[in-house]
């Protein structure tokens, strides 16, 4: 079973360089996700109902999408547990004008099913088959290391971004940026809930906006890290998306980005930490070259201990892409 969705890219979907925005290419994918997951959960009889986006896995954006290409966005689900679905997403875009291809994204989704009944009740998934065993024991390792890696996320959520009075060029109260949002019924799911698509893609917002603040220049997504939904948001309320810059190396910039949400339909309930992650961004040139970074001034304990937990997953994500080319090359 395959979903695909294929869309023209427009001008309203850009920034000002032609670029379109990370953002837009990631609802793109969480809608891909959404239809496919919600769709197998309901194949076989039992409860209705609709698949939440849980986990995003890490994200690259291998090539930029320009205004004018036509964005095919293909997902195919790769392993179900009880309870979960694993969405594989490829986007590739095609220059309609000349027939050119290009590979941009490959993403991986996890997402749980609720019940149309009861919100609050996730219902089992009905188990997909496998073309060999291998492939199920990988499927259940990747489900085992993204709830562990859930849970060790959750326990260090607890920041709060604060503004900065007169802060100077180039240091994180500079260019930490927010965004309110009223969530109204275009932005939910049938149950009444934030769709995932359209948190990332506020979330996008916020971290671009951080990244031209710091350069000023035209700035693309180049990563996401993994994206935890950690709670689900409800039509009717008000959430801030927060981002702040938390490392840079010569030529990118890591931005963390949180979203919190106060449910003033539900007025028994606190304002809470509803999703979380980390984007990587990259300066470009008119001509859509590579730009050096200016270098993040660190100025407290936190933002120092934040630079060098940013460096860490730097580089880390560097050596494994070194040891994903070199095992290329030998094959």
């Amino acid at each position: 079973m395959a979903q695909q969705l294929i869309r023209i890219m427009r001008p309203d979907d850009a920034n000002f360089a032609g670029n379109v925005h990370g953002g837009i290419i990631l609802k793109m994918i969480e809608e891909a996700g959404a239809i496919i997951s919600t769709r197998h959960c309901n194949s076989q009889d039992g409860e209705p109902c609709v698949a939440a986006l849980a986990r995003v896995e890490r994200t690259d954006f291998l090539s930029p999408v320009c205004i004018g290409e036509v964005a095919n966005v293909s997902a195919e689900i790769t392993y179900t547990s009880r309870h979960s679905v694993e969405v594989q997403v490829n986007v590739m875009s095609e220059n309609i004008l000349t027939g050119a291809k290009k590979v941009t994204n490959k993403a991986t989704l996890w997402y749980v099913p609720l019940s149309l009944k009861n919100v609050n009740k996730v219902v089992e998934v009905p188990p997909i088959q496998y073309a060999r065993k291998e492939q199920e024991e990988e499927g259940k390792k990747r489900y085992e290391e993204q709830k562990l890696d859930r849970l060790e996320t959750k326990q260090r959520n607890g920041d709060v971004i604060f503004p900065i009075i007169n802060p100077e060029p180039h240091t994180v109260g500079y260019s930490q940026s927010s965004l309110i949002h009223l969530v109204g019924p275009s932005d939910c799911t049938l149950l009444g809930f934030v769709h995932g698509g359209v948190t990332m893609k506020l979330m996008d917002e916020v971290a671009g906006i951080v990244a031209a603040r710091h350069c000023k220049t035209n700035i693309v997504t180049a990563s996401v890290d993994a994206i935890n939904f950690h709670e689900k948001i409800k039509k009717g309320s008000v959430i801030t998306i927060s981002g702040r810059m938390t490392f840079t190396s010569n030529k990118s910039m890591e931005i963390e980005v949180f979203v919190d949400a106060d449910p003033f339909v539900d007025e028994g309930r606190e304002r809470y930490r509803a999703v979380s992650a980390f984007f990587t961004y990259v300066s470009l040139s008119k001509e859509g070259k590579p730009l050096p970074v200016p270098q993040l001034l660190t100025e407290t304990e936190d933002e120092k201990r934040r630079f060098e937990e940013g460096k860490g997953r730097y580089l880390q994500t560097k050596a494994k892409r070194q040891a994903q080319l070199q095992q290329a090359a030998l094959h």
